[in-house]
């Protein structure tokens, strides 16, 4: 037997023509969420930075806890500043949400030093096992 075609009453395409496009946007729309809730912020200490350049770099993870310091030897976290007094209590906060992160200390080149020592050292107070980085620029 040959197979007849169907012709259609009135010229074009029928609504059994029509592609439902609904599922396919529930899939976009799920894909979109996805990644939205799983992508990595990069985090920025809130103030210009000059780094100092180095020898040794090494790539660190963006999860990071980022202590900023401004060439006036001002202390910033998380883009609020901060009193040397209150560094240690700050810390722990971070740590308690960010266990695995590693800590990353950014430091101005006009910066006193002793500022950065006494950073490093209070969080060697609290966290003995911390490694902390020194952010450095990119040749």
């Amino acid at each position: 037997m040959a197979r007849r075609k169907r012709q259609s009453v009135g010229g074009g395409g029928g609504a059994e023509d029509d592609v439902n496009l609904t599922p396919m946007l529930d899939v976009v729309f799920i894909l979109l969420i996805f990644f939205i809730v799983t992508a990595q912020f990069i985090k920025e200490p809130g103030v210009p930075i000059v780094r100092p350049e180095v020898d040794n770099k090494a790539q660190v993870k963006p999860l990071a806890i980022l202590i900023a310091i401004d060439k006036n030897s001002d202390i910033y976290i998380d883009k609020k500043k901060v009193s040397p007094d209150e560094i240690g209590f700050t810390f722990k906060q971070l740590r308690e949400d960010n266990p695995k992160g590693e800590v990353v200390v950014q430091a101005d080149v006009d910066a006193e030093a002793e500022v950065l020592v006494d950073v490093m050292e209070t969080i060697n107070k609290i966290d003995a096992a911390t490694v902390i980085n020194i952010s450095a620029k990119r040749e």
